[in-house]
Order: structure tokens, then C-alpha cells, then sequence
């Protein structure tokens, strides 16, 4: 269930919806350790939907959650987290039976982050449906972002569905290619190829480009997400940039170089802002003009999300994703 009275989201004032995964994650407190020799952890609030809705929120978007937690000590903490961060969660559902999925990580700068899932067999945002929220508010929110891990169980794949075949605006899918989630590759494949025809932008790094098309290379692997429907095309390609593919433009952006402490939630944060700056606020000024503002929060070790930050909390690093406004069409 989820307290549906007055939401945001229910009487319109809402910009973007996310839908999909969240998570309690559990982050040491060492760099360079195994996770059998950790000791001592700090928890944050993880996954795709809780990432990306973070990030739009600390740019002052109006944004709300669509998804479900268990009814646990860790569910609480993800709602009280979202809610402060200025999230609507009046559609965070809980699962009476299912525990809020937890991972654990290790951090070994600067590009090992082996990350431990707790979420199978199956986990409460897995077992959403189009029962747990409001499928004509979704469809009339101005932006919906999905992703490919909320197509991996059966439940949460048709709200999902639902969610991108009835909406009304601007659609977009985030790749999210987690392999451990998935019976196998051409299971990924099949039902990114039903969701990619519902979505304007698909955004995604090579490897999930080459998982969601089989194709080695990258770039014909985005010729063929393309002729599938989507409008615009974003591929993240690390430490090389990004390029946006839209019509007969390709439009590189090249990285900003900075020095890497832990990446994940990297993509999330690009996604949050990608999506203020191609979009802008409807009800507030947007402290932030492009993708070049993220800031880290302020103890590396242990805010390792790469979330962007509201002006003067935390401590500016630098961009992470290069000059999106450069890159960014307004249509």
C-alpha cells in the first residue's frame, strides 16, 4: 500500500516520475578492502529510481517516485532519506512479505567497484503492479524515466509496460543492464526490444548498448536501438565522453578529467542531470544550467554516490559528464 492522499503527483505538479529500483546500500568505510576483511559501513539510499530521483531533486525538479520497499527498518530509511531530499513518495508502495533489497560493495579506485546484490529470487520494487499507483497521473507527468532492470521479473515488467505504453509526453529509457538479474542475455534483449519502442530517448553505456542488441560494435549497435523508434540516442562511454545521436547529428562531448574515487552512481547522476538540462523546471528556478555542476557528497568513502548537490551543501569536484548543454536539443 502507499499513502495516496495529496501527492504531488496526483494533482499534477509534478515534472519527472521514475520508476523502478531502490535499495538500502551498504558502503565501507575503507578503499581498497576486501568485503570479508570490512568492519564498519555506512548506509545510503541506492538503485536506479533512488539515484535519479535524488539527483532531480537536489536540481530542484519536481520529481516523484514510483516503486516499493518492504516493510523494514531499511524501507523506512529510503522513504524518511527521499522525503527529506524533497521527493514525492505518496507512490513509494510496501511489501508486507518481501525485505527492502540491500548491496554491499567494494571500492578500488579508480575503476573497480564490485557491487553484492541481496534481491533474488525476487524483491518488493520487482513485484510492483500497475495496481500500486496512479497509471493516468503517470501518463500526464511531463517526463517518465524507466529503466531495464524493472523489466527483469514478470510483476514489475508489465507495470512497467503499462507505465511506457500509456504515457503522453516524454519518455525516457535508461538501459540498466545488470546481468545477475537476468536468466540470460537474450532474456535482456527481448524485453528491451518491447520497451525501446515506447521511449523518445534511450540512453546507455557500450556495454549495455551491445547486451540490449547482441551487436560488438557499439555503434551499430545504436543504429539498431534507433530504428527501433527512439528520437535521441545518449551513449556513455566514460572516460572517452559522450555522444548524442539524434537524425542525421552526432554530437560528441568530451570528458572532463577528474580523479575517480568510486564511480557507482555515476550513470544515475548523469541521467538526473541529463534530463534537468534537456527539460529545465516548471516551478522553480534550476540552480544548475547544464551536466557540468555534480558535486560529490562531502566525505568521499562514505557519500560515494555521484550525485549532483544544491548549491553550497557539499564540495564541488569538478563535472563528471562533460558539457551536456552543448549536446542537449530542446524540443
Amino acid at each position: 500500500m502507499s499513502d495516496r492522499s495529496g501527492t504531488a503527483l496526483g494533482n499534477g505538479t509534478v515534472d519527472v516520475v521514475v520508476i523502478g529500483r531502490l535499495s538500502a546500500d551498504i558502503y565501507p568505510a575503507q578503499l581498497r578492502t576486501a568485503l570479508r576483511d570490512q568492519r564498519s559501513f555506512t548506509r545510503y539510499v541506492g538503485g536506479f529510481a533512488g539515484n535519479v530521483c535524488t539527483g532531480l531533486a537536489r536540481l530542484a525538479v519536481s520529481t516523484a517516485i514510483v516503486s516499493k520497499v518492504g516493510n523494514d527498518g531499511h524501507g523506512e530509511f529510503i522513504r524518511d532519506f527521499l522525503l527529506r531530499e524533497g521527493v514525492d513518495v505518496g507512490w513509494l508502495g510496501v511489501d508486507q512479505t518481501l525485505n527492502t533489497p540491500v548491496v554491499f560493495c567494494e571500492i578500488w579506485p579508480p575503476d573497480r567497484f564490485p557491487l553484492l546484490f541481496y534481491r533474488t529470487p525476487t524483491c518488493p520494487d520487482w513485484e510492483l503492479t500497475a495496481n500500486d499507483f496512479d497509471l493516468e497521473a503517470v501518463a500526464n507527468a511531463p517526463v517518465l524515466l524507466a529503466s531495464g532492470t524493472g523489466l527483469a521479473r514478470e510483476n514489475s515488467r508489465r507495470a512497467q509496460m503499462a507505465a511506457l505504453e500509456g504515457h503522453q509526453h516524454t519518455v525516457i529509457f535508461d538501459l540498466d543492464y545488470r546481468p545477475s538479474f537476468w536468466q540470460d542475455a537474450a532474456a535482456y534483449r527481448d524485453a528491451v526490444a518491447a520497451a525501446v519502442p515506447h521511449a523518445d530517448i534511450v540512453v546507455g553505456n557500450e556495454d549495455e548498448v551491445r547486451a540490449a542488441t547482441g551487436l560488438v560494435d557499439p555503434r551499430a549497435g545504436v543504429a539498431a536501438l534507433r530504428a527501433a523508434g527512439p528520437r535521441i540516442l545518449v551513449l556513455k562511454r566514460g572516460g572517452e565522453g559522450a555522444a548524442l545521436f539524434e537524425g542525421d547529428r552526432v554530437i560528441e562531448a568530451p570528458p572532463v578529467k577528474m580523479e575517480v574515487v568510486n564511480g557507482l552512481g555515476a550513470g544515475d547522476a548523469f541521467l538526473a542531470s541529463f534530463t534537468h538540462a534537456r527539460h529545465g523546471v516548471r516551478h522553480r528556478p534550476a540552480p544548475c544550467k547544464s551536466g557540468r555542476g555534480y558535486r560529490r557528497k562531502p566525505d568521499p568513502l562514505l557519500g560515494s554516490h555521484a550525485l549532483p548537490e544544491r548549491p553550497g551543501r557539499g564540495r564541488r569536484i569538478g563535472a563528471v559528464i562533460g558539457r551536456l548543454d552543448t549536446i542537449i536539443p530542446r524540443v
